[in-house]
This record gives structure tokens, C-alpha cells and sequence, in this order.
């Protein structure tokens, strides 16, 4: 049996350091840590990103 897939692209600037979460057909970019320093967390709940923590660093 052969499934018809609806295909999605979409463009991203590879020289930009980020994390982006793709979610049901829809991408969005994870913000970073305000000041370059942290990391971030993120939850699974069946199978799909369903909560983000961002924790960040302080650098002296």
C-alpha cells in the first residue's frame, strides 16, 4: 500500500548558530541564552517536543 506524503521544505541560513524544533509541519528556532552562555532543555511527551527549559550561565 502506497501513502500519498504532502512534502515540506523550508529554508534555513546554515551560517546562523541555533537549534530549531520542527513540530506537526511547523519549525520554530529555540532561543539562545541571552549573554552566549546556558543550555537548553527540551521535554518529549509522546513522541513530540512539548516543553523547552532555557537555563543560562553566568561567565566570570
Amino acid at each position: 500500500m502506497k501513502t500519498n506524503v504532502e512534502e515540506m521544505t523550508v529554508e534555513i541560513d546554515l551560517n546562523k548558530n541555533c537549534t530549531y524544533i520542527v513540530k506537526d509541519g511547523s519549525i520554530q528556532e529555540v532561543p539562545t541564552p541571552s549573554r552566549g552562555y546556558g543550555k537548553q532543555v527540551i521535554s518529549w511527551q509522546g513522541g513530540k517536543p512539548c516543553h523547552g527549559k532555557l537555563e543560562m550561565d553566568i561567565k566570570f
